[in-house]
């Protein structure tokens, strides 16, 4: 297993056609349109984990990056979607779908728990601990720290596994088409944010 870190792009032919990819991104900040995107992170759950960094002024061109993350044949997993949709439809002007989203299946399925975070679902469903203590980290530092790229690999690291226990316990439930139905959704919800709807919900009646 082992973490590489790529400058603008990724490698080309780097995944094999069709494998579902784990990603995540960093970014300067939680406003989309103002904190600029600086780490794409992928994974194709095989044990290695790739992060691509981008400079301050990047046009973000990224062709081999661009065309796995919008591959129709490619299912991408995320943790919480609807943020890094968004991030990447913004500044790699790409919809990054078909869609699974871990934080999405376990709000549906875990009804016994209000602890939806990353580091709640790794330990539950896997027996892992991940450490969170860079999240609010430079993302956009000239250099990366050993502890940033390490954190920025475990936030893909463990997606894949994570879905098949999520899927086992949605097919229990009987939610399966239910979670589907909703990843499908993500990356409107995403365009809604991206529109100036962020914090409106549009079916409410009031």
């Amino acid at each position: 297993m082992a973490v590489y870190l790529h400058e603008e792009d990724l490698p080309a032919d780097l995944f094999a056609p069709g494998a579902d990819l784990a990603v995540d991104t960093e970014t300067m900040g939680l406003h989309t349109h103002r904190d600029r995107l600086c780490v794409v992170q992928i994974s194709d759950g095989r044990g290695d984990e790739h992060l691509v960094r981008f400079a301050p002024g990047s046009d973000y061109a990224a062709p081999n990056l661009r065309a796995v993350l919008g591959d129709p044949d490619r299912v991408k997993l995320y943790h919480f979607a609807r943020f890094d949709l968004a991030a990447i439809r913004h500044y790699l002007e790409t919809v990054a779908a078909p869609v699974y989203c871990t934080k999405t299946a376990s709000r549906l399925v875990r009804t016994y728990t209000d602890r939806h975070g990353l580091k709640e679902l790794v330990r539950e469903l896997l027996g892992q601990e991940i450490s969170k203590a860079q999240q609010s980290s430079d993302w956009g530092a000239p250099v990366l720290s050993d502890a940033q790229k390490e954190y920025a690999a475990s936030d893909v690291r463990y997606l894949h596994a994570m879905r098949e226990e999520l899927d086992r316990r949605l097919a229990r439930e009987g939610r399966s088409a239910l979670a589907t139905a909703c990843f499908d959704f993500l990356p409107h919800r995403a365009e809604l944010d991206l529109a100036g709807w962020p914090e409106v919900d549009i079916f409410a009646h009031m």
